[in-house]
Protein backbone atom coordinates (compact mmCIF):
# COMPACT_ATOMS: atom_id res chain seq x y z
CA UNK A 1 0.00 0.00 0.00
CA UNK A 2 1.06 3.58 -0.64
CA UNK A 3 2.36 5.52 2.35
CA UNK A 4 0.06 8.34 3.40
CA UNK A 5 1.53 11.77 4.07
CA UNK A 6 2.06 12.71 7.70
CA UNK A 7 -0.77 14.75 9.20
CA UNK A 8 -0.07 18.44 9.79
CA UNK A 9 1.75 19.35 12.99
CA UNK A 10 0.27 21.77 15.52
CA UNK A 11 1.63 25.30 15.67
CA UNK A 12 4.96 25.36 17.53
CA UNK A 13 5.18 26.91 20.98
CA UNK A 14 6.52 30.47 21.05
CA UNK A 15 10.16 30.84 22.09
CA UNK A 16 10.76 31.22 25.80
CA UNK A 17 13.05 30.16 28.61
CA UNK A 18 13.98 26.48 28.83
CA UNK A 19 15.37 24.24 31.54
CA UNK A 20 17.33 21.00 31.24
CA UNK A 21 15.07 18.18 32.44
CA UNK A 22 14.18 14.58 31.63
CA UNK A 23 11.77 14.10 28.73
CA UNK A 24 9.59 12.11 31.12
CA UNK A 25 8.51 15.35 32.84
CA UNK A 26 6.29 16.14 29.85
CA UNK A 27 5.82 12.82 28.05
CA UNK A 28 4.89 9.22 28.69
CA UNK A 29 6.27 6.31 26.70
CA UNK A 30 5.75 2.63 26.05
CA UNK A 31 7.95 0.37 24.01
CA UNK A 32 8.21 -3.19 22.82
CA UNK A 33 9.36 -5.48 20.04
CA UNK A 34 8.08 -6.58 16.68
CA UNK A 35 10.51 -9.33 15.74
CA UNK A 36 13.92 -7.69 15.42
CA UNK A 37 12.45 -4.18 15.40
CA UNK A 38 11.60 -1.98 18.37
CA UNK A 39 8.59 0.32 18.66
CA UNK A 40 8.59 3.36 20.93
CA UNK A 41 5.35 5.25 21.49
CA UNK A 42 5.71 8.69 23.09
CA UNK A 43 2.72 10.82 24.10
CA UNK A 44 2.44 14.34 25.49
CA UNK A 45 0.75 15.06 28.81
CA UNK A 46 -0.94 18.28 27.58
CA UNK A 47 -1.82 20.12 24.38
CA UNK A 48 1.08 22.55 24.85
CA UNK A 49 3.47 19.67 25.53
CA UNK A 50 2.23 18.11 22.28
CA UNK A 51 2.98 21.32 20.38
CA UNK A 52 6.54 21.16 21.71
CA UNK A 53 7.03 17.39 21.35
CA UNK A 54 5.77 17.24 17.76
CA UNK A 55 8.36 19.78 16.64
CA UNK A 56 11.21 18.66 18.90
CA UNK A 57 11.36 14.86 18.98
CA UNK A 58 12.58 14.13 15.47
CA UNK A 59 14.28 10.96 14.29
CA UNK A 60 17.62 12.79 14.50
CA UNK A 61 17.03 13.79 18.12
CA UNK A 62 15.88 10.24 18.98
CA UNK A 63 19.14 8.90 17.51
CA UNK A 64 21.06 11.41 19.64
CA UNK A 65 19.16 10.57 22.83
CA UNK A 66 19.41 6.80 22.21
CA UNK A 67 22.89 6.32 20.73
CA UNK A 68 22.31 2.61 20.15
CA UNK A 69 19.87 3.62 17.36
CA UNK A 70 22.36 5.94 15.59
CA UNK A 71 23.15 3.61 12.67
CA UNK A 72 19.70 2.05 12.32
CA UNK A 73 16.70 3.00 10.21
CA UNK A 74 14.23 4.94 12.33
CA UNK A 75 10.73 5.84 11.12
CA UNK A 76 8.54 8.41 12.89
CA UNK A 77 4.74 8.27 12.73
CA UNK A 78 2.73 11.30 13.86
CA UNK A 79 -0.53 10.55 15.71
CA UNK A 80 -2.04 13.99 16.46
CA UNK A 81 -5.39 12.76 17.81
CA UNK A 82 -3.46 10.91 20.50
CA UNK A 83 -0.89 13.72 20.97
CA UNK A 84 1.66 11.02 20.22
CA UNK A 85 4.58 9.93 18.10
CA UNK A 86 5.54 6.35 17.31
CA UNK A 87 9.06 5.40 16.29
CA UNK A 88 10.04 2.11 14.67
CA UNK A 89 13.72 1.24 15.05
CA UNK A 90 14.63 -1.43 12.51
CA UNK A 91 17.04 -4.16 13.55
CA UNK A 92 17.69 -2.99 17.12
CA UNK A 93 16.91 -6.48 18.40
CA UNK A 94 18.78 -8.38 15.70
CA UNK A 95 16.80 -11.50 14.80
CA UNK A 96 14.32 -11.02 17.62
CA UNK A 97 13.92 -11.93 21.26
CA UNK A 98 14.76 -15.63 20.90
CA UNK A 99 18.13 -14.86 19.29
CA UNK A 100 19.06 -11.90 21.49
CA UNK A 101 21.56 -11.48 24.29
CA UNK A 102 20.65 -7.77 24.72
CA UNK A 103 19.91 -6.71 28.31
CA UNK A 104 16.38 -5.71 27.20
CA UNK A 105 15.63 -8.35 24.55
CA UNK A 106 12.01 -7.24 24.06
CA UNK A 107 12.75 -3.48 24.19
CA UNK A 108 10.32 -3.07 27.10
CA UNK A 109 12.63 -0.61 28.88
CA UNK A 110 13.49 1.46 25.80
CA UNK A 111 10.64 3.95 26.35
CA UNK A 112 11.67 4.57 29.96
CA UNK A 113 15.30 4.95 28.86
CA UNK A 114 14.13 7.64 26.41
CA UNK A 115 12.05 9.35 29.11
CA UNK A 116 15.13 9.52 31.36
CA UNK A 117 17.17 11.44 28.79
CA UNK A 118 17.64 15.16 29.49
CA UNK A 119 16.97 17.93 27.01
CA UNK A 120 15.99 21.59 27.02
CA UNK A 121 12.28 21.80 27.78
CA UNK A 122 10.27 25.04 27.86
CA UNK A 123 9.86 26.14 31.47
CA UNK A 124 6.15 26.77 30.86
CA UNK A 125 5.70 22.99 30.45
CA UNK A 126 7.51 22.08 33.64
Amino acid sequence: PARLPDPPLPAPLPDGPTRRAPLGRVAGARSGDKGGDANIGVWAVSDDAWRWLAHTLTTDLLRHLLPETADLAVTRHVLPNLRALNFTVEGLLGEGVAAQARFDPQAKGLGEWLRSRHLDIPEALL
